[in-house]
Order: structure tokens, then C-alpha cells, then sequence
């Protein structure tokens, strides 16, 4: 098989299983591995691939670009069920918790309305609508101020203000991507201030991310991997990312989103 032939056909295995490893290609195509290396070199340098550690997956949007927030909320819906399934295992009533913007801290704010006695911190539009949409006396939400971002979340200035002067027992924090490189990311910078400011507010820092997230990095770091006390997370995720992600958070969880 011609170089060029197999490089299409290894970017149609990519296409197909949104990712591949060094270790399968070489196994499936009979070549060496650095074969194998210089030919996801040359996709990546088409644009075609993103190289990633043991393998490559299909290319990504650019690190500065923010997807939408009715984009983001019909991926990965099952996966999402079932991390903010167990997000809300760790909610008690009485408690104060923060929860950032995202699709699936949007899916743990719909959980919540049963729990008494809590306060939720946001700067998340969609969050507090789900929580508005039931209200209870005995709830409070808090909404900072903003600037509005393409994902909902109010940032900025103001925003980061109103949480200086906050603290919470809880914070669910949703990411763009995470990877032990960058840390946790975002592709808004202004948004990745304001988490930061949210981490500094909570007492403990609950990550709640899709397996798609692993190896995905924005263009601002929130936080490195160490500093969540808990990444929940679900069963797709790769063994090299359970391995690399569970040496540096405080508690690894995964979900069955079956």
C-alpha cells in the first residue's frame, strides 16, 4: 500500500471512531511505528488530524473557538445525564454550591430543585432559568452580573466582583477541555477569569466533564488538573486518561451513562 493510500485510509478509521491509536495502526496497516507517526504527522500538518499522545483524533475547532450553548447541549446528552446524576448525590440541604456555566452543570441545576434549604451561585443564565423554573421559598439563587458570552455565562469585571465576595461549600465546575498539559480550559478568556474566581470562592472543587474532553484544550487555562478535589466523569473515557487524569485529581469518578 502506497503512503498516501494508507494515510487516507487511516483518516478514514479516524473519521469513523473519532480517534485512533499509534499502537492499533500499526497492528491493522503491518507497518513500523514510526510509519505510522510520520503519516498522522503528515494529516496533522494538512489540518486533517489533531496528534495527540499515543495516537491521533479527528481535527477540532481552534482553541479560541466557543461553540454555542444550544450546540453544546445536544452532545453527549446521555453522558451528561449521568455525571449530573452523581453531581447531585453530593448536594445536602443547607449547603451553598456554585455552578458554573455549561451544558451539564445545566443538567445538575434541573436536580437540585428538590434539595431544601440551598443556595446556588451561578453565572449561568440557563442554570438559573432551570432553577427559576420551579422556585421555592426556601431557595435562593444567586445570578451574578455580566458580560453575556456565546456559552450564556456572564463574565468580566462585575461578574468576578459579585463572587469575590462570596463562599460556598461546593462548586461544580463545567470545562471545554481538560488535559494534563494545559490543565482545565476554556475558550473564552474572560470566562476562565471569572472560574477562577468561582474556584477561590468554594471550600471544594468538583469537575463535572465528558470523556470528549479529555485531550481537548481551550485557548485559557482555569486551573490545572490537581486542584479539583473530584472529576466526574464517564465510562468512555480512555484508559490512558483514567491513568493520567486519576494520578492528579484529588477522586476520579466515572458513570455508566447506561
Amino acid at each position: 500500500m502506497l503512503a498516501q493510500q494508507r494515510q487516507s485510509a487511516i483518516l478514514d478509521l479516524i473519521r469513523q471512531h473519532g480517534g485512533v491509536r499509534v499502537s492499533h495502526l500499526v497492528s491493522r496497516f503491518g507497518v513500523s511505528d514510526m510509519t505510522i507517526r510520520r503519516d498522522l504527522e503528515v494529516l496533522a500538518e494538512r489540518g486533517l488530524v489533531d496528534k495527540v499522545h499515543g495516537g491521533a483524533t479527528l481535527a477540532g475547532p481552534g482553541s479560541a473557538e466557543e461553540p454555542g450553548f444550544a450546540a453544546k447541549s445536544i452532545r453527549k446528552q446521555a453522558e451528561k445525564r449521568a455525571i449530573a446524576r452523581r453531581a447531585a448525590s453530593l448536594v445536602e440541604p443547607g449547603m451553598a454550591v456554585a455552578l458554573s456555566a455549561g451544558t451539564t452543570t445545566a443538567a445538575l441545576a434541573r436536580l437540585l430543585s428538590e434539595v431544601r434549604g440551598l443556595t446556588v451561585v451561578t453565572n449561568s443564565i440557563p442554570v438559573a432559568d432551570a432553577l427559576y423554573q420551579d422556585p421555592r421559598a426556601d431557595q435562593t439563587v444567586v445570578l451574578t452580573g455580566g458580560i453575556r458570552t456565546p456559552s450564556d455565562a456572564l463574565t468580566g469585571p462585575v461578574a468576578e466582583s459579585a463572587i469575590g465576595t462570596l463562599n460556598v461549600d461546593l462548586l461544580f465546575l463545567g470545562v471545554h477541555g481538560m488535559s494534563p498539559r494545559t490543565g482545565f480550559t476554556t475558550p473564552n478568556l474572560l470566562e476562565a477569569g471569572v472560574n477562577r474566581c468561582l474556584i477561590g470562592a468554594a471550600r471544594r472543587l468538583v469537575v463535572l466533564a465528558d470523556h470528549t474532553k479529555w485531550e481537548t484544550i481551550g485557548i485559557a487555562t482555569i486551573a490545572p488538573l490537581e486542584a479539583a478535589d473530584m472529576l466526574i466523569t464517564d465510562a468512555g473515557l480512555s484508559p490512558e486518561g483514567r491513568t493520567l487524569i486519576g494520578e492528579q485529581v484529588g477522586e476520579l469518578v466515572l458513570v455508566d451513562p447506561t
